[in-house]
């Protein structure tokens, strides 16, 4: 999915949603929400009627699936807030469950390494590509129930240039 660049301004909760929304359908069928956008954390939330599984807890996968998407959206806002265009995807994670789920649970990402940030846009800038680790934290009734480490990859925008006319010389 492509991080579009922006003049940097904060992405308001409505806004972020509805992108998601828009661009990630599985997000709808979830029902996911923004709870909040801090430029150190964001906090998504998603109830269990969509998300159920065979024993009345939540789906292990959409248990992942909103840690995931959780630390997307924290790269995304952040490279958009700087103006810095890239397409974010997973390149691996962890996930690991400490208890069934049973209600409406939330996933807040965090920068696993927030002083490699700046590494991680220059070598983007630099390279066209680069690689940082996110981890959140999967809450139901404030009682940790999941945690999530993930690398994603940021790969920047090409340029779209003219093509150039038949027989011109490079």
């Amino acid at each position: 999915m492509s991080t579009p660049a922006r003049p940097a301004r904060d992405m308001l909760p409505a806004e972020l949603a509805q992108y998601i929304h828009a661009h990630i359908p599985l997000t709808k069928a979830m029902e996911v929400s923004v709870l909040s956008i801090e430029a150190s954390a964001i906090t998504l939330q998603a109830p269990l009627a969509p998300n159920i599984n065979h024993r009345q807890s939540v789906f292990g996968g959409s248990a992942a699936a909103l840690a995931i998407l959780a630390g997307w959206a924290l790269l995304h806002v952040r490279l958009r807030a700087e103006g810095v265009a890239a397409r974010l995807v997973i390149q691996r994670n962890t996930m690991e469950y400490r208890h069934p789920i049973l209600g409406t649970f939330s996933a807040r990402a965090r920068l696993e390494h927030p002083q490699r940030w700046k590494l991680f846009t220059s070598t983007l800038a630099r390279k066209g590509k680069a690689r940082i680790s996110v981890s959140a934290e999967l809450e139901h009734m404030e009682q940790v129930v999941a945690t999530f480490t993930g690398q994603f990859v940021a790969l920047a925008e090409a340029v779209t240039k003219a093509p150039r006319p038949v027989g011109a010389r490079a």
